[in-house]
């Protein structure tokens, strides 16, 4: 039957029924279709009960052009008055739930919590919440990437990295995450824009893209990737405290630094002192996050703010430094260590880090990956607060890409200044050398550091969270049915579970042994995505056409490629 016959073109076909007429052209008010259309999806026009639908009124509104509600008008007929739904002649009920335009016909379209339907899910089921004030490509995305890539790796690791990895080779290591993360970062930007992101982040698209298996097993990794990050941070916190108040460690533990000929006792810090206080930090960040993330969300800028600023102060005591000012070992900018510093010069260390002969710990640039790669995780900070954004479509790719490059660009000179102001020896052994040289005095970056790891802390244990509550909404795996949450609930079960996995991590005491945990979660991540986006340009599905011009499904295989290769090789 042509579109013809449809629109009461077809009048010379037969009409086989009682009275033995023809057909005669449909209307809108013809009472027929008012009956067929207000019947339910699967019901007969034999069954009475079935013939009206449950909502039945007195008068039913109009659609206005959005397809919403608007004046009242009624429709005469012995049986009533009844809805009028003019996409849904003769009961095509099926095509057009398919094809999504029920909500043109002004029903209800009942809530569904899987992804197999194609509906949107967020952290919380149920009807949706009235939006509250929308943010903007600065706020929304930028600045809560900046915060999560920006953290405690750069400030008690990077200038040990440098040391041990000479000023070549970190170059060389800098360039090799970033453009895995950059990669990465285009592919978010193509998944961004090829629909309305709702709540759930990247996992939201993918899981409707590509199924909501390959959808869990990249959200699981980020889940996990973000929990241990988590102990991560508070372990830098802990670490820097004790640091700066050597007094308030309850054990102390004293090491040699054994390298060549020149041996000398150096004071560390503590494992058990490490576990006790950041046991009890996750304590105290976990009933902060039972707050709200509302409260988080506020708090934010002021975490981010004496970042920026102890970051300033690092480079101005970077430039004014002179030889064994402001310690020994500091040479100031010069052209002969940056020479001396330009090769690697691995060797084995202790637990602690100091250059040990007999340590147990052997590096090499593969393990250097492991240690510096969530230096430049964090760009998904701003695709999971999709929800909260004006345009995600725009806010998205720019304020990610902006964050990435600029903290790659940061980091790429900083690898030139720290090789230039200290002999090799100082960088590896004092782990603080940013507070040592900071501008005027080290205080200021102990306050920057503690307050950048529990910022990026408490990121962590709000944002994964909500990542597994938006899994568990999903029904795809039933042992995730415990951290179901209600409409308008916070995701306690799902907090409680992060914490545990987070204090287990701080139990460990040892920073360098959970970055590459880290780093593994991480790269499984991002190689989701990045296959995820070559996939969908390799098969055009015809659910995927993204908006971001900049997008090819050669950045997303090389992006793949390069996060497989240094997870296979760490």
């Amino acid at each position: 039957m042509d579109n013809g016959d449809l629109e009461g073109g077809g009048g010379d076909l037969p009409f086989h029924g009682k009275g033995g007429g023809k057909y005669s052209p449909v209307v809108p008010h013809d009472r027929a279709v008012l009956e067929m259309s207000s019947m339910e999806p699967g019901s007969s026009s034999s069954d009475p009960k079935s013939s009206v639908k449950k909502n039945n009124v007195g008068t039913l509104g109009n659609l206005d052009s959005d397809g919403r509600e608007g004046s009242n008008a009624e429709n005469g007929g012995a049986n009533g008055i009844y809805r009028e739904n003019k996409l849904e002649l003769f009961g095509f009920d099926s095509l057009v739930s398919i094809l999504g335009l029920k909500s043109m016909t002004g029903e209800q379209i009942p809530a569904v919590s899987s992804p197999r339907d194609g509906e949107d899910v967020s952290i919380t089921s149920g009807q949706p919440k009235p939006s509250d004030v929308k943010m903007g490509t600065m706020m929304g995305v930028f600045v809560p990437c900046l915060q999560s890539i920006l953290g405690i790796i750069y400030y008690i690791r990077f200038s040990w990295i440098v040391g041990m990895g000479g000023i070549g080779e970190s170059l060389l290591l800098v360039s090799l995450c970033g453009l895995c993360t950059f990669l990465t970062g285009i592919s978010l930007s193509a998944i961004a824009t090829n629909g309305a992101m709702k709540g759930g982040g990247p996992y939201y698209l993918i899981g409707r893209a590509l199924g909501p298996e390959v959808g869990v097993s990249i959200g699981l990794c980020f889940f996990l990737g973000n929990a241990v990050a988590g102990a991560l941070y508070v372990l830098g916190a802990v670490e820097t405290f004790l640091k700066a108040l050597p007094s308030a460690g309850i054990f102390s533990e004293t090491t040699t630094k054994v390298n060549g000929t020149v041996s000398e006792p150096i004071q560390s810090i503590s494992t058990h002192d490490l576990q006790i206080y950041g046991i009890v930090v996750t304590i105290i960040l976990c009933f902060i996050v039972f707050g709200g993330v509302k409260m988080i969300n506020r708090v934010a800028p002021a975490f981010l703010l004496p970042v920026l600023f102890s970051i300033f102060c690092i480079f101005i005591g970077i430039f004014t430094a002179r030889k064994d000012d402001p310690s020994s070992g500091v040479t100031g900018l010069s052209i002969e260590s940056f020479k001396d510093n330009w090769s690697s010069d691995y060797q084995n260390t202790n637990s602690a880090g100091i250059p040990d002969a007999e340590g147990d710990v052997h590096w090499n640039f593969h393990a250097l990956v492991g240690l510096f790669f969530p230096a430049v995780t964090g760009i998904m900070a701003g695709s999971n607060r999709s929800a909260s954004l004006k345009d995600t479509q725009r806010s998205i790719p720019i304020g990610t890409l902006a964050a990435t490059l600029t903290t790659t660009g940061l980091y790429l000179v900083s690898v030139l200044l720290f090789g230039a102001v200290a002999t090799r020896d100082k960088l590896l052994t004092d782990r603080l050398l940013t507070a040592t040289i900071a501008w005027p005095f080290p205080a200021i970056i102990h306050i920057g550091i503690i307050l950048s790891t529990l910022g990026a802390a408490l990121q962590s244990l709000t944002g994964a969270p909500r990542l597994l509550a938006a899994i568990s909404n999903d029904d795809i795996l039933p042992v995730l049915n415990y951290f179901k949450v209600a409409d308008g609930s916070e995701p306690y079960m799902a907090t409680l579970f992060t914490a545990f996995i987070c204090m287990g991590c701080v139990i460990i005491g040892n920073l360098d042994l959970i970055t590459p945990t880290v780093t593994m979660f991480f790269l499984l991540c991002y190689s989701g995505v990045n296959l995820s986006c070559f996939l969908l340009d390799l098969l055009d599905a015809p659910s995927w056409r993204p908006r971001w011009k900049f997008h090819h499904w050669s950045f997303s295989l090389l992006g793949a490629s390069l996060c497989i290769a240094s997870y296979i090789t760490m």
